[in-house]
């Protein structure tokens, strides 16, 4: 069974037409330049039957064209678990109510931080691209994820998040 939902993907990124919320914006320090500027989060979504829910990057984002997690900018008090799974709701529909948090792993450079929180998939469902900064939505088997072009920080945290997720 075929689990990628195509998006026609654009170049630019889309017009935005509501109020931005203050977190979406880029923070500056000395190991880069970050997107949140209350920090940012993502689900990593494993479903044993399936793998894991990866998302296909717009070509216009940060990295775009790379794989990686649905996520994205915190809001401001929102605590990361909480706006993973918003953001994983908003840009791939994972429902939160089919998935349990199994364990969490933070990046944090002090200005800046991304906090990977790793849910069981209880109750199956598939992805549905629900904003524009997808491309696709894949279901991946876990030998498989290495195959695919990884957002640079999602390529550097893999393994360690592979290794807790087979034991």
């Amino acid at each position: 069974m075929d689990h990628s939902l195509a998006s026609a993907a654009s170049s630019t990124p889309p017009v935005r037409t509501g109020p931005r919320d203050p977190g979406d914006a880029w923070v500056d320090g000395e190991r880069g330049r970050y997107w949140g500027r209350f920090g940012a989060a993502g689900v990593l979504a494993y479903d044993p039957s399936k793998g894991v829910l990866l998302q296909h990057r717009a070509v216009w984002s940060d990295n775009g064209g790379t794989w990686g997690l649905p996520g994205g900018a915190l809001h401001e008090g929102e605590e990361a678990v909480t706006g993973a799974l918003r953001e994983a709701n908003e840009e791939a529909a994972v429902p939160p109510e089919s998935v349990e948090v199994l364990f969490t792993t933070v990046l944090d450079f002090g200005y800046w931080s991304y906090t990977t929180v790793v849910v069981l998939v209880r109750e199956p469902f598939e992805p549905v691209i629900s904003d524009p900064e997808s491309i696709e939505l894949l279901w991946v088997p876990l030998p498989d994820v290495d195959t695919r072009e990884l957002h640079p920080g999602f390529a550097a945290a893999w393994p360690a998040l592979r290794e807790r997720l087979a034991s």
